[in-house]
Formats: structure tokens, sequence, C-alpha cells
């Protein structure tokens, strides 16, 4: 199985971005956010694989973050495969994604609300433009987020308009296209060429929604997510087995889709 959302943070601030994180959204984290914490949690849940997706808040952070995630991928020998990160603000954005390329990332994490960008941007586009054209995947966090109760940077309307607009191959929106959003989801984004992943969905999104929306949009473009440490990963994986589907849509879901994105077998 794959997790195609998770994220981690370095040691040295690990506890203090929990604790910042617990309160600025209300909840509590399943695990205390560090490589070898999300490691253990797989190895209960039966999970081969996570995506690690790091956000840059601030645009001088690019160096630090990616490093960061190159890091993580290579001492636990893929098993924590992260993605890259970028800012809205940080200039030359097509060089900086080359650079990512290069360096073997297999794709990059945007988080409109805590990068406070709307993610119909111009800046955005041209980010998605340019991870499109040299084959990066891009996983744009979707829907409201509970630190930013306001307003939601990006709503499924947007989402829709980056689609329509830049024509992405590889786009992930997250949270089944927009947390706590699935009705607009549903009017305005299924049928589109866009992955959906079920971080931190399952118990959220009402269990026939959820099927209804993986018939519709299709199997072959919905990926398992936890979202860890923000879900528990041994619950999600119970809960997606527990669901009324066939076994292959299941394997599509927990494995064949994400491996074909990130193009491994």
């Amino acid at each position: 199985m794959i997790d195609f959302h998770t994220h981690v943070f370095p040691e040295k601030i690990v506890d203090k971005t929990i604790s910042f994180l617990e309160n600025q959204c209300g909840g509590q984290a399943y695990l205390r956010g560090t490589a070898d914490a999300l490691v253990s949690s797989m190895n209960e849940a039966g999970i081969g694989i996570s995506v690690v997706l790091p956000v840059v808040t601030r645009s001088e952070q690019f160096d630090s973050i990616n490093r960061f995630a190159l890091s993580l991928t290579e001492i636990t020998d893929g098993r924590l495969l992260s993605f890259g990160g970028i800012h809205p603000d940080n200039d030359h954005p097509k060089e900086r994604i080359k650079e990512l390329k290069a360096n073997g990332i297999k794709g990059i994490k945007l988080h409109p609300d805590y990068q406070e960008t709307r993610f119909d941007d111009i800046r955005y586009k041209r980010i998605v433009d340019a991870a499109s054209e040299l084959g990066l995947i891009v996983s744009v966090h979707a829907g409201l987020d509970p630190g930013y109760p306001d307003f939601v940077h990006c709503t499924p309307r947007m989402a829709a308009h980056v689609i329509d607009e830049t024509a992405p191959e590889k786009l992930v929106l997250a949270h089944m296209g927009g947390f706590m959003r699935w009705n607009e989801t549903e009017e305005l984004l299924i049928g589109k060429n866009v992955y959906f992943d079920t971080a931190v969905c399952f118990g959220k999104i009402p269990k026939e929604q959820l099927l209804r929306m993986i018939q519709t949009h299709g199997a072959e473009r919905i990926l398992f997510a936890t979202d860890s440490p923000w879900g528990d990963q041994k619950e999600f994986v119970s809960y997606l087995q527990s669901l009324p589907l066939e076994a292959e849509t299941r394997k599509q879901i927990s494995e064949e889709n994400a491996k074909k994105l990130l193009g491994i077998s």
C-alpha cells in the first residue's frame, strides 16, 4: 500500500511545530511527526511507502525544506518518498522546479492556505504549468483547512478554473477534491483530469457520497491517503478495507494508481 499524503518534520522543530498546529487547528496528532514515528506507523498498518508533502510557508525556506526532503527519502531508502515544496513568492519558479526534478524529486506540494494565496492566482498557474511541462506531480491542499476557517484558498471552483486554464497532467487535489466542499466538488470537478486523495476524509465525508464519487470520477483517479500525523494510518487502512468495493478497485486506490503516478513498479 502507498499513503499518498503524509507530513514529517525535522527533529529540532517537530515538537514545537506539532504543538503549534494542534493549537491552530484544534485537533490532536496521532504521531509525534518524525520520520521514525511514521515508519513505525507504516509497519503496523501494512503500508509500504508514504509520500511526504512538505509545505514551504515562506519563500526563503525553499532551500532548507528541499534539502530535508531529499535527505528524508535517502535515509529511509525510499519508504518515505518526499516531494519538494515551492512558495508562490519564489522567483524563477520554472528554474527552481527544474532543480527539484534534477535532484530526483517526483512532485511538489502547494498549500494555498498556509501560503496565504488563492489557488487561482497567476503565480500558482505558472507553477502548475511549469511542473506539468516537466512531468512532475502537483499535490494541492483543497477545501477547508481548520487553521484558516474564515477563508478557503482552494475551492473546487478555483481548482476547476486552474485545470481548465493549465490542463495539468498530474494534479492531485487533496481531501477528495475539497475538504468539506464535497457537494461543490461533485458539481465542478467530477470527470476532469485530476486525482483526488482521501487524506483525513474517512469518517468525515458521508460514506454514500464517497462511494458515489469513486464511481462517478473513476477509481483510477483516487489515491489512498491519510494526512498522517493528523490521520491514523491503521484506522484508515481498516476503513478502506471495510468499504463495499471490488478487490480490483481497492487495489487501484491503495496501490496501483500511486505507482503509476510515481513511475515505480
